[in-house]
């Protein structure tokens, strides 16, 4: 049949069959939010009729400045029923990025957390929003000269019927971080939505089932929390949600009470948890076989290891914004898992075999690469739920090929079971006398070592060998290593032309507002580096 893929359909599903499961939040003042899909796919249809009554029309962006919650999830599904599209606000981003994206994306109406008026306040005056809607997140009133999102609700047609979309037309949106340029809308369909969800809820994806509790560390404005509401909604999932609170003590708190057994999120908010979890490892009582999805950066083969000690399942994935963004996620296949234990962790510690529907390839001058895990290349992606152009840019198709692939940017390469590894982003490869070092590789194998708690890599230019790599290092609390000692421990796993020339310690790195390490800043800090002669 030809049966239209649409949110609506996923929304009106939970409703039908999963009405009495949980979904929960945690406040400002860290009381809970409690209330069941029942209440989540009503209060959903009802903001989709009174976003209507408001006058939205078809493809209208309505943009969000929320946390992670349950009116954030209404939103998810409520905004595409009425035909509009949700637009996720990185809270995280400058106000000048926040106004220029708010501008570009064209967005109508705005509905943003009490808690966060005061970011809006910053930015109010450079947009044109028609209405603004305030969730009372933090308490039950919102300031004067704002609307009321419950009221919004109470306020709903009773009757609402969906409109007649096309699973073509756009639900929601997000955009790049812009660490190099403006920040690029990316918009997504119904359809590609749909196929994600899909694709990622398979068993040799996600591996998402209806007895799952999830808990996504990774915020709801960043790549709509890499599209697990859509595929928990879809599956009858209880969502458990962090609102403000990504520390490791409340995190774990949460964990803990919710009995959560699936999670999604960063490296270094794995890495505090690790830490948390190392230094009273009798406080917690998780889930056993707790299950961690690792995206957004590479997670340290060492990383994994110590997860492993502790009970705790970790999944390696990678994607992007344009992408939706799942692409590759690092699974076993069943006979590996007789191989010895060195051979398993190179494997999991790699971004793995693409999703189904994900096509991948890997170029370089003289063409396609082939899959021998040391020929380097651009890895290329396409599939259904990749984008084919950006929001408001139709002449910049430099970041797609003649034949309809998208370059993602990574240099890669390619084993013969078709595992990907991320040797590095194109622009942070070192290239030091004619060879390439991948600042990746060194960043994990020092990451292994007792006494690093982070460590970033960067290309700085030589008179001799034109580029060496500089080691930015973060200590753990009472560690003093000698220099020396880390190049020692590198030295195991690396030539000594691939070693840093430089290590030095720092009190932190910097990072994106998506938690990666911000390499530009360190390389105009260590720009005029004097290196030994």
């Amino acid at each position: 049949m030809d049966y239209p893929l649409t949110l609506n359909t996923l929304l009106e599903r939970a409703g039908k069959f999963f009405g009495k499961i949980e979904v929960v939040s945690l406040r400002p003042d860290k009381s809970l939010h409690r209330y069941t899909y029942a209440d989540f796919y009503r209060r959903a249809r009802a903001l989709a009729a009174a976003l209507q009554h408001a006058g939205l029309q078809r493809g209208d962006r309505v943009a969000t400045l929320m946390w992670n919650h349950w009116a954030h999830l209404e939103t998810y599904f409520g905004v595409p029923a009425a035909g509009g599209v949700v637009h996720t606000l990185n809270l995280r981003l400058h106000q000048n990025d926040l106004s220029f994206i708010v501008q570009d994306a064209g967005d109508r109406f705005l509905i943003v957390d009490d808690v966060l008026l005061p970011l809006y306040e910053k930015f109010r005056d450079r947009v044109n929003f028609e209405r603004v809607f305030v969730v009372p997140f933090e308490g039950p009133c919102v300031p004067a000269g704002y609307e009321n999102y419950e009221d919004l609700l109470a306020r709903a047609p009773e009757r609402f019927e969906y409109p007649q979309l096309d699973e073509n037309e756009a639900a929601a949106m997000c955009y790049t971080s812009g660490t190099t340029g403006k920040p690029k809308g990316v918009v997504y369909s119904h359809r590609a939505i749909v196929l994600h969800s899909l694709g990622t809820g398979m068993a040799s994806a996600f591996g998402t089932t209806q007895r799952d509790v999830l808990l996504p560390v990774v915020p709801m404005f960043h790549v709509n929390a890499w599209g697990l509401p859509y595929t928990c909604v879809m599956l009858g999932v209880k969502q458990v949600f962090a609102g403000p609170h990504f520390d490791a003590e409340s995190l774990l708190d949460l964990f803990e009470r919710e009995r959560v057994t699936f999670s999604a999120g960063v490296p270094t908010i794995w890495m505090n948890l690790l830490d948390a979890l190392e230094k009273e490892p009798l406080r917690w009582k998780l889930v056993p076989d707790l299950r961690m999805i690792v995206g957004g950066a590479a997670a340290p083969e060492a990383m994994i290891r110590r997860f492993d000690a502790l009970g705790i399942q970790v999944i390696h994935s990678w994607g992007m914004t344009e992408m939706t963004p799942a692409g590759t996620m690092a699974r076993l296949k069943s006979y590996m898992e007789e191989w010895p234990e060195e051979q398993r962790y190179a494997v999991r510690a790699r971004q793995g075999l693409p999703c189904p529907f994900v096509e991948i390839r890997a170029m370089n001058e003289a063409g396609e690469v082939p899959w021998d895990t040391h020929t380097m290349g651009e890895l290329h992606v396409r599939g259904p739920w990749i984008a084919a152009s950006y929001h408001n840019l139709p002449d910049e198709r430099d970041r797609w090929t003649n034949d309809g692939w998208f370059r993602t940017g990574d240099i890669v390469t390619i084993d013969p079971e078709g595992y990907i590894k991320i040797v590095d982003r194109a622009k942070d490869l070192i290239k030091s006398g004619g060879e390439w070092i991948s600042s990746v590789d060194l960043e994990n194998a020092l990451m292994g070592h007792p006494a690093v708690k982070e460590a970033a890599v960067i290309s700085v230019p030589h008179p001799k060998w034109q580029e060496r790599p500089l080691a930015a290092v973060v200590l753990r609390d009472g560690a003093a290593p000698a220099v020396e000692e880390l190049r020692a421990f590198l030295a195991n796993k690396f030539s000594k032309w691939q070693l840093p020339d430089a290590i030095v310690f720092v009190p932190e790195i910097p990072r994106t507002s998506t938690g990666k390490f911000r390499k530009s800043a360190l390389r105009r800090q260590f720009a005029n580096w004097k290196w030994d002669s």
